[in-house]
């Protein structure tokens, strides 16, 4: 009993001297990470992935349809680089945020930045968006005034409206056009993904198969659901009114052979909103991101400075 009891005893003091000096070890410790929350709740049960690197002036970018933060990569690169904090936020659905079922609309991602902007108590930011990522952060930014940001980014963005009216006979799509792309979702959706492939890029050789295969690797952890209620938003959605509404400097690229957004669509936004300064990418499709990846950055970055 006398042994068992000493035993005990010894066993004890080892645990509690191992749990002192591993607090104390751990106190003393300079933390590795910026602290910063990699998964922020916009709602009860939604959290969304997001990418928080680097310091300095913020720069928000918003993903396309049906990609994720992670199509920004290369742009984090050299913004880090040059100084500049990156937040790249993936909506709900894509990537890797939760996918909830409900609602996906311009309305929703908009609240959705809006929450992490201001939890994350961000001001003076350039907010950026591509393709649908586009229409997404010009209804932010008419919606909440331009709430934490002081300039607009629009990269191939799907606005101000992505299928054609009575009255916009602008772009490539019609309403029936996106209910056969949101059937081939349904029931085909790698079909749906190698048709884009092929209209993505400029031409053939704009977009390398590695580069390719990347973005294929991306987008095929958007939820199904997602990517069908996103494109109705695409089809339904009118901004119109949205780009009368911005007053703070907006800069727009745009690639002249994009064969998903149209050119045309850029010199409308560019009609639309005051203080906006239009640049084409002669050499790219929708994909001018990587297609003339030193243009985009150097262009993105003067805007910024």
């Amino acid at each position: 009993m006398k042994t068992n009891l000493k035993t005990i005893l010894t066993t004890s003091f080892a645990i509690f001297l191992l749990a002192v000096t591993t607090a104390f070890s751990q106190s003393q410790r300079k933390p590795a990470s910026l602290g910063r929350e990699e998964y922020i709740e916009v709602e009860k049960n939604v959290k969304l992935h997001v990418t928080d690197l680097g310091e300095g002036k913020p720069v928000v970018l918003i993903h396309g349809w049906p990609l994720s933060d992670a199509m920004y990569e290369y742009q984090y690169a050299e913004l880090i680089q040059k100084g500049y904090r990156v937040i790249g936020i993936t909506l709900r659905g894509f990537g890797l945020s939760d996918k909830p079922g409900g609602a996906y609309n311009y309305d929703v991602y908009a609240d959705d930045i809006k929450v992490i902007l201001d939890k994350l108590k961000i001001e003076d930011a350039t907010i950026g968006g591509f393709s649908m990522g586009g229409a997404t952060v010009i209804h932010y930014v008419a919606k909440y005034n331009a709430a934490h940001v002081s300039k607009l980014a629009l990269f191939g963005a799907a606005a101000p409206l992505w299928t054609k009216r009575a009255d916009f006979n602008y772009g490539f799509w019609t309403k029936e056009d996106v209910n056969g792309l949101i059937a081939l979702n349904n029931t085909n959706r790698p079909q749906l993904f190698e048709n884009f492939g092929k209209i993505f890029p400029a031409n053939e050789t704009s977009v390398s198969a590695g580069q390719g295969a990347w973005l294929g690797t991306i987008q095929a952890q958007a939820s199904p659901y997602a990517m069908a209620e996103s494109m109705k938003a695409l089809r339904d959605t009118d901004l119109r009114e949205d780009l009368k509404k911005i007053k703070i400097p907006t800069l727009i690229l745009h690639g002249t052979q994009d064969k998903i957004c149209s050119y045309e669509l850029a010199e409308q936004m560019h009609k639309s909103i005051t203080n906006s300064t239009l640049i084409p990418f002669e050499k790219s499709g929708h994909a001018l991101f990587i297609e003339e990846l030193p243009k985009f950055n150097a262009e993105l970055i003067k805007f910024i400075k």
